[in-house]
């Protein structure tokens, strides 16, 4: 795959908004130019789950485009990305991207990544799942799409919420060639001691 330089991130309403925080972090790190669509519901779920204020996140983003921007540059196919992450993708945004009929700039980019056939990561949290969400999720995923949940990985034994948030962002950057620190990769059984 080559270099990754520009990737849009969208960060929905869906709980687990510091997924969409630290997936911009490690972009800053990985000297990724990142274009944030932050919806508005997002805004609201960032105040209730963390302490973080929206102008530091925002701040962490190369470019900012407002979701009620249609007319932003994420819009159009001819604005040269190498994908998009959703991350956390709620089951509204993931509907109206399985159906192309977008309300924002944030399904409106998904649906443009799609159509010019470049990644499109989404972040699904959602639980228990209905048929309908998962309708949308094999909609998505024959059109194209990525459907990655956040699933812990307890082989890894995380001591902490940041650390099942780092390992899930870190899978997700793999999706993109990204090599980044945030997994600890699976290496297979530890070898038996032999017995003399």
């Amino acid at each position: 795959m080559a270099t990754v330089q520009r990737l849009i991130v969208g960060i929905s309403g869906a709980s687990g908004v510091i997924l969409g925080v630290r997936l911009l972090r490690a972009l800053r790190d990985l000297g990724v130019e990142s274009h944030l669509i932050m919806s508005p519901t997002a805004e609201v779920t960032l105040a209730h789950e963390t302490d973080l204020k929206l102008a530091a996140v925002r701040a962490l983003a190369a470019v900012v485009h407002p979701a009620s921007d249609l007319a932003a540059a994420p819009s159009s196919g001819s604005f040269r990305t190498d994908g998009m992450i959703v991350a956390p993708c709620s089951m509204r945004s993931l509907g109206e991207i399985a159906t192309g009929i977008t309300s924002s700039l944030l399904t409106r980019a998904a649906d443009v990544t799609l159509k010019e056939r470049r990644r499109l990561v989404l972040v699904a949290r959602e639980t228990p799942l209905h048929a309908g969400h998962l309708r949308n999720m094999l909609a998505v995923t024959e059109m194209g799409a990525i459907v990655a949940p956040p699933m812990p990985a307890f082989y890894t034994r995380p001591a902490s919420v940041d650390d099942l948030v780092d390992h899930a962002v870190g899978r997700v950057l793999d999706l993109f060639g990204l090599d980044n620190p945030l997994v600890k990769r699976w290496t297979g059984k530890p070898a038996r001691r032999r017995r003399d």
